[in-house]
């Protein structure tokens, strides 16, 4: 793998061997665990043994042992499920896997004699591979060779499967910058916490991020501003080019590399590009496709900003086609994520173009026109074999008809009940940029609200007065990292740990077993 995980804070080091029995320090908490008889000794003798479809997922495994341990270990493929290996073993395979398991379950053993994972799917063995780094002494996790140590692992027996299959983090890097390698260190940890899809806010007024060959000054003009903005000394980052502009982008073979490396992590990544709204960067660009009078600056602090697209304008729906046409070429997955939150509308007002769009239209409201422009994009997205998914904003004047909802201040229950997927997204739970302490002067600065570990692990995706036949369209929930105030990836670290950790177990774990006493055991919180 390219990096290492790295977690700074030492509350979201799992330490074993300091848990009493039966407590394991396994996050998020397994669907059933049963403690076993005796231990699993890892020895410089050590061999990974797949089926023949999992040798990646063997070559993963050993990958993450390696250092650590310093064993040169072995990966080998069982001609037959019976094939008997000398040595210390771990198996990886979906051979006679229950398909009761589901797409991303699995089932691991470990006796004295060997490890056994079983999975119907590379997803469901890789998850259960995590689980098994868990179980090691935290020591595991060293980029170093930790010698004369004793490997030891617990005797278990765990079944285990997630509650939700989205499993989410939202990563902003239009209002600050993080680089190709900070990206994917972020996917590292969402993959040992079993998170399945990075939100990647690509699009805003302060920065964009994603190169689109067809317009070049999105990224030669729209990726850079003066400076680092949002009262942060210029000290604070280094995403600065030679002439002193702050910013950055990432090529398309960065977003490449990037999602090659998110699915060798069962990771999906959700790419935003925002329209109407939030689209200062891209109007400083190419101002002919804005309402306002312009012209479009790229702001250097926090707020909702004037400038947005002007759905009155032909050209305006050729520009965003083409732009998503490249970003269909980048993203395989299955969402195109088009913001819609916080839009300015009343702009639109005096935009003699969207004026006569309503007219023409028979549109009464701004909001309608909003929904007039998401279903316009909804049918291209849709034409591409893609789902458009926006933030609760695109429900006003009516959301589109096979949008899925993105809730972040109301809607998801209401969008559920009448047949959308929702991901739950929740400013009270969800926000990991907020304060985690009542004493501001000790943390990083903030956008002023306040979300403690505890909020974190007491959400819940289902609305208590949703009907239960339409549970099933809370697909599931995740964690949000706007950067305003988050200039660099150690800043970015402190206020995604632990809360990440604790949403992991909200979105993967039973909701009768969640503990939020035993998830502080588990996490050692001192």
């Amino acid at each position: 793998m390219k990096s290492t995980i790295v977690i700074s804070l030492a509350a979201c080091w799992l330490a074993t061997t300091a848990l009493a029995a039966p407590e394991l320090a396994i996050i998020p908490q397994p669907q059933n665990i049963e403690r076993a008889e005796g231990v699993f000794k890892l020895t410089p003798d050590l061999v990974i043994a797949t089926d023949k479809v999992s040798k990646d997922t063997g070559k993963f495994l050993a990958e993450r042992l390696r250092p650590a341990t310093g064993y040169k270990i072995k990966t080998t493929s069982r001609k037959n499920p019976d094939q008997t290996l000398p040595g210390s073993v771990i198996i990886l395979t979906t051979e006679n896997a229950s398909t009761n398991l589901g797409a991303e379950g699995y089932e691991l053993s470990v006796t004295p004699g060997a490890v056994t994972i079983y999975a119907p799917t590379q997803a469901g063995l890789f998850y259960g591979a995590q689980t098994l780094l868990q179980l090691l002494p935290p020591e595991i996790f060293s980029a170093k060779v930790v010698k004369d140590f004793n490997w030891e692992i617990p005797g278990v027996k765990i079944s285990d499967a997630p509650r939700f299959a989205w499993r989410g983090m939202l990563l902003d890097v239009s209002r600050h910058f993080f680089t190709k390698q900070e990206v994917e260190k972020t996917l590292d940890t969402m993959a040992l916490y079993k998170l399945n899809t990075l939100h990647w806010h690509l699009v805003d007024d302060h920065g964009w991020r994603i190169e689109i060959k067809k317009y070049p000054k999105l990224t030669s003009v729209g990726a850079w501003r003066p400076g680092v903005g949002f009262g942060f000394p210029s000290n604070s980052t280094t995403a600065y080019r030679k002439d002193g502009l702050y910013g950055g982008y990432y090529t398309q073979k960065d977003i490449r590399e990037v999602v090659a490396y998110a699915q060798k992590l069962h990771i999906s990544i959700v790419p935003e590009i925002e329209m109407p709204g939030h689209s200062l960067a891209a109007l400083k660009a190419y101002p002919q496709f804005g309402s306002g009078p312009g012209p479009f600056e790229i702001p250097l602090k926090a707020g909702v900003n004037r400038g947005i697209y002007s759905p009155g304008k032909p050209e305006t729906f050729e520009f965003l086609q083409n732009v998503l046409t490249e970003v269909f070429g980048l993203f395989p997955g299955k969402y195109i994520h088009i913001g819609g939150d916080e839009v300015p509308r009343g702009t639109w007002t005096n935009d003699v173009a969207s004026q006569a769009l309503m007219k023409r239209e028979g549109l009464k409201t701004q909001n309608e026109l909003q929904s007039w422009f998401t279903r316009r994009m909804e049918k291209f997205i849709n034409s591409r074999g893609k789902t458009l998914i926006g933030w609760s904003e695109i429900r006003q004047g009516g959301l589109a008809p096979n949008a899925a909802l993105m809730d972040w201040i109301g809607g998801g229950r209401d969008a559920a009940s009448t047949g959308h997927d929702v991901v739950m997204a929740s400013t009270k739970y969800t926000y990991f940029n907020e304060y985690q302490s009542r004493d501001k002067k000790s943390e990083p600065l903030s956008s002023g609200a306040f979300v403690p570990l505890r909020n974190a692990y007491a959400f819940e995706p289902v609305p208590a007065s949703l009907a239960p036949e339409f549970h099933g369209r809370i697909l599931g929930a995740q964690g949000n990292l706007w950067t305003e105030f988050i200039p660099n990836q150690k800043i970015a670290e402190y206020m995604t740990y632990p809360r990440q950790l604790a949403l992991a177990e909200v979105v993967w774990s039973p909701k009768e077993t969640r503990d939020y006493e035993g998830f502080l055991r588990r996490l050692k919180v001192n």
